[in-house]
């Protein structure tokens, strides 16, 4: 027995409004979540959805397979390059603050990752890219925080 775990993030624009979405599937139970943001990108909707499912799970008694599109966040995982960002405290690399979540949910959990071609007629990945593309669609919309904050920062004049 394992849960099954689909995820998509799309972004309307890079940055520009934004959304997440999830299929969870264990046994004959599935449950879909998705959330839109005002102003993010595809990379941090793609990371935030891993998380989320995993923020939403009850228990760690069943391993765990997650299935996404995403290469950044697929490779970051499979590849161990998000372990040597932390040991480096992610100096250069975006989204250091949702990276820094999934590490936390990391050893509570065993998890296996798959990659699945986007748009090529995987049901769930086609589901969640209709959830994620919907939530980023229409408002109301989240808020980005710690992005829209970064973005502030990179802008200032002084």
């Amino acid at each position: 027995m394992k849960v099954k775990i689909y995820t998509d993030g799309s972004a309307k624009g890079n940055p520009g409004p934004g959304g997440y979405g999830i299929v969870m599937k264990f046994n004959d139970s599935i449950k879909e979540f998705a959330k839109g943001y005002r102003l993010t990108t595809n990379n941090r909707m793609e990371l935030l959805a891993v998380i989320t499912a995993l923020e939403n799970m009850k228990t760690n008694q069943y391993p765990i397979e997650i299935y996404s599109d995403s290469k950044y966040v697929i490779d970051s995982i499979t590849k161990g390059w998000v372990f040597g960002w932390k040991t480096k405290g992610f100096k250069g690399k975006k989204n250091a603050d949702l990276w820094l979540r999934y590490l936390d949910l990391h050893t509570k959990f065993n998890l296996t990752f798959h990659w699945v071609k986007g748009h090529a007629g995987h049901p769930e990945n086609e589901r969640c890219d209709l959830l994620a593309t919907t939530a980023a669609d229409h408002p109301p919309h989240l808020i980005d925080v710690q992005f829209e904050k970064n973005q502030e920062e990179n802008t200032a004049l002084f």
